[in-house]
């Protein structure tokens, strides 16, 4: 294997995943086909899996990729060349999975070799969604191709493996559209006593000295606020290193800042840099290191707020509306929602026009999450279009008219036709490009403006029948709040029919209140339908804690917005009145009560949903919800305490092991098995059985730099911020991780079966909380019932039908409505 002498090598246990491996570039191809219509309608249930995490529609990129490649030999194409080395930290995958906007064609090589004691036959497994080609010293094995769009499957080889070095490689290839699962694992189930002999250009234990070093690599602090962000290795660096530190935002950004550093051997820190310099938001950042041409990468997730800068919110409304507007213009992402801000505020000219061009080619495109740009682009041509240079401005007509409004116009795009937020926005879309050129021909559905405003006026009501009937498909989830908000304020705006205008307006003021029912002091502390690491780790740079800030008076700014300037425009410019008596809701000042919120989303309100807060606390929970189903991006229980954002504390079973990858599930965001879950007032218990292909651990966020005070001990974690605080119990040793990302950030329980016991409550200090809550313990009934005895509110039944029977109360998730219910209670 080339001309190295070096190799890094690991024992190989039977059943044990190869995770070693160096590795080729990705080639990309655009994968474009005949453009044609697709048949479906918005999918309103489309994350509530049948079969395992899979989401089934199919594009006919798909389609037609299956029908040339599904099932037969990949085309192996490119040869190897090592770029980098994958270590896999925990990880049973070589894993590359992503976000590609529009169909693209991937393929990669990768090799290792493996050390066997003596010749014989080894059996291996070989797993992945795409197609992959295996090769043993030089010679073809076999090859693998199901093509299932992110459903992995598995294929089994014998490789005859001859004494000493044997040199594995596998090409491995797919179509990505969107999120896509782009990895391969290669287990080695049986065979000769072996290891992993991974090639390498610098001395063995240096190289497994970098290993130790990414391995517990972590951040100095869970967030920053203030200060220099500063990357602490696991162990000093055995050699000179160059560093290269990528700093990116979520999926959908297009930002990336570039860092280069020389480290010294012996150095076990890394100073990135300011942390006021640095953009906002929650950050990956993709550390790398090349030690004489070893080269490996691991990335890690920080959230990053201006909180200094922005200071305290302005007093009142009108205030806050110019300060939200200055911010965005001044500070967002470089995007039309960006523009917006700037033309609504009198900032247009060529900079502004600049920002319109750099994302005018996604939308000219048909990227997926175009709609997204589109929407505040439409409205910015409406309201401002004399602010927009001509030349631009005539770029914004033609993308509007050759745009893809909906699947039944033809198209090869891999735009998300089928979930809530996007299809509202398409048909708002479609409504207002039609309405803004009536008489102008739309290229793809061949229809006049006017026509064209007509079917989106159509299913823009529609759109407004179902969410009045059932609200958010993919419920109270904190990334999609502002998505319906963009299409809502744009309708409130712009609707040449007053009965949309009112609904929208109507339709933002029930979003606002759900979201304040949800909050702790503006900060919304909730189950979710749908969630990602990105907005479960981040507090205050979220879009919400903006809108909070906006409306309430509560909150910061973030750097990526959706909806935010357009919710200003509307409160500012089109009558929008969000009622003042939710500030008090949102910012539960009152020591004597508590609120207790039950209401139902999505359609036929499959999600039951459960909140409780005080002044000092605040848990949510979702009730009777897919007990032991796969799981998507679901969190099903959020708390926090006390006033500090990040003082927050989820628990879930990861959907997969790679920290801040792109599962759907991911590491923290969604669950792999969801829990049996339930809660009353103050108390909790997840209760969860996952099965054996998943991970074999739950965990909770507990990021203890973020309490007061806080300690674990045995199945026991306490923590107070403030004067909130909170006991969890498991039912075996609660393990806090004190390396890797998640470093002092994370406490998990082993194994497939796992519950946890949650108690929430108010207090000074913790020692009287350990005393009152330590002995909390489930008593199985021989109907199913879990019964927990309470120190207040005493014998707690949780009945397997999702009811809850405490304090001469009965509650039924069954009996959840939409509109909802507040009760206040006393405090206890």
């Amino acid at each position: 294997m080339s001309d190295t002498t070096f190799h890094l090598k690991k024992n190989l246990a039977a059943g044990q995943a190869v995770g070693y491996w160096q590795l080729g570039t990705i080639a990309e191809e655009r994968f474009d086909v005949p453009d044609q219509p697709m048949k479906g309608e918005m999918d309103p249930f489309f994350f509530l899996t049948k079969h395992k995490n899979f989401i089934p529609h199919e594009y006919p990129c798909r389609t037609i990729f299956a029908e040339q490649f599904r099932g037969k030999r990949p085309q192996v194409r490119g040869t190897f060349e090592a770029r980098r080395w994958w270590l896999p930290f925990g990880s049973p995958r070589l894993d590359l999975s992503g976000f590609w906007f529009r169909p693209t064609r991937l393929a990669t090589w990768a090799r290792t070799s493996i050390e066997a004691d003596t010749a014989g036959t080894a059996k291996i497994r070989l797993g992945t969604c795409g197609g992959a080609v295996l090769f043993l010293n030089g010679a073809e094995v076999g090859w693998t191709a199901p093509y299932s769009r992110n459903l992995e499957a598995k294929a089994e080889f014998d490789l005859e493996l001859k004494a000493g070095l044997n040199e594995v490689t596998i090409f491995f290839d797919d179509l990505a559209e969107r999120d896509a699962r782009y990895f391969f694992q290669f287990d080695y189930l049986s065979g000769p006593t072996a290891r992993v002999a991974l090639p390498v250009p610098c001395p063995s234990a240096a190289a497994a000295d970098i290993e130790t070093a990414l391995d517990g690599m972590h951040f100095d602090r869970t967030a920053y606020f203030e200060g220099d962000i500063t990357l602490l290795f696991a162990a000093a660096l055995p050699l000179d290193v160059k560093v290269n530190v990528a700093v990116e935002g979520d999926f959908m950004s297009t930002e990336r800042f570039d860092h280069d550093f020389v480290l010294k051997a012996g150095d076990k820190r890394l100073v990135v840099g300011p942390s006021e310099e640095t953009p906002a938001d929650f950050r990956h950042f993709r550390i790398t290191l090349d030690a004489s041409g070893f080269v490996a990468s691991r990335s890690l997730g920080v959230e990053i707020c201006h909180a200094g800068r922005q200071g305290k919110p302005s007093e009142t409304l009108a205030r806050r509306i110019t300060e939200t507007l200055d911010e965005i213009s001044g500070f967002s992402e470089r995007d039309t929602v960006r523009a917006f801000a700037r033309l609504a505020s009198g900032r247009g000219g060529t900079d502004t026009d600049a920002m319109i061009e750099e994302i005018l080619p996604s939308i000219e495109d048909c990227h997926d999450c175009a709609d997204f740009s589109l929407v505040p682009l439409i409205w910015s041509r409406t309201t401002w279009g004399q602010d927009i240079g001509e030349k631009t401005r005539d770029r914004i007509d033609q993308a509007i008219l050759g745009f893809r409004y909906w699947m039944d116009e033809p198209g090869n795009d891999v735009q998300w036709y089928f979930s809530e937020n996007h299809a509202l926005l398409f048909h708002t879309s479609a409504y207002l490009a039609g309405h803004l050129f009536p008489e102008a021909t739309f290229r793809r559905s061949g229809r006049k403006g006017s026509e064209q405003s007509a079917v989106g006026a159509a299913r823009v009501r529609a759109w407004l029948d179902h969410f009045e009937a059932w609200e958010m498909a993919e419920f109270n989830s904190a990334p999609y709040f502002p998505i319906d908000l963009k299409g809502l304020t744009a309708l409130a705006a712009l609707s040449p029919d007053a009965d949309i205008a009112d609904r929208a307006k109507k339709g933002i003021v029930r979003l606002c209140e759900i979201i304040a029912r949800s909050a702790h002091h503006g900060m919304v502390t909730a189950a979710q339908g749908r969630s990602y690491e990105h907005t479960l780790c981040a507090g205050r740079s979220l879009e919400l804690s903006g809108v909070a800030r906006l409306l309430w008076g509560k909150g910061w700014y973030g750097r990526r917005v959706h909806a935010l300037p357009q919710l200003a425009v509307c409160l500012r410019d089109h009558g929008l009145v969000v009622p003042e008596a939710l500030a008090t809701v949102a910012c539960h000042e009152d020591d004597a009560a508590h609120q207790e919120w039950r209401f139902a989303q999505g359609e036929n309100r499959f999600a039951a949903l459960y909140h409780y807060k005080g002044r000092h606390f605040a848990m949510g929970s979702a009730a009777h919800y897919r007990w032991n189903e796969w799981g998507y991006q679901e969190t099903v229980l959020h708390l926090r305490l006390g006033q500090r954002p990040e003082a927050a504390i989820w628990i879930n079973h990861p959907g997969e092991t790679i920290q801040f990858g792109y599962g759907r599930p991911s590491y923290w965001g969604g669950c792999g098995t969801l829990p049996r879950a339930h809660q009353y007032r103050g108390l909790a218990v997840l209760d969860f059985a996952t099965v054996s292909e998943q991970p074999d651990f739950t965990h909770a966020w507990f990021p203890v730099a973020e309490f007061h005070e806080s300690r674990v001990k045995g199945k026991l974690a306490l923590a107070r911020s403030g004067r909130g605080a909170v006991v969890l119990i498991g039912a075996t040793e609660l393990l806090p991780v004190t390396d890797g990302p998640s470093a002092h950030a994370e406490l998990r329980q082993a194994g497939h079966k796992t519950r946890w016991i949650v108690r929430v409550c108010e207090t000074e200090e913790l020692s009287g909380v350990e005393t009152k809550f330590a002995g909390l313990s489930v008593e199985e009934t021989a109907d199913g019932a879990f019964v927990i005895n309470d120190p207040d509110y005493g014998r707690v039944v949780f009945r397997n039908d999702g009811s809850t029977e405490a304090e001469g109360r009965t509650i039924a998730a069954k009996d959840f409505t939409v509109a909802g219910e507040a009760t206040m209670l006393a405090a206890r």
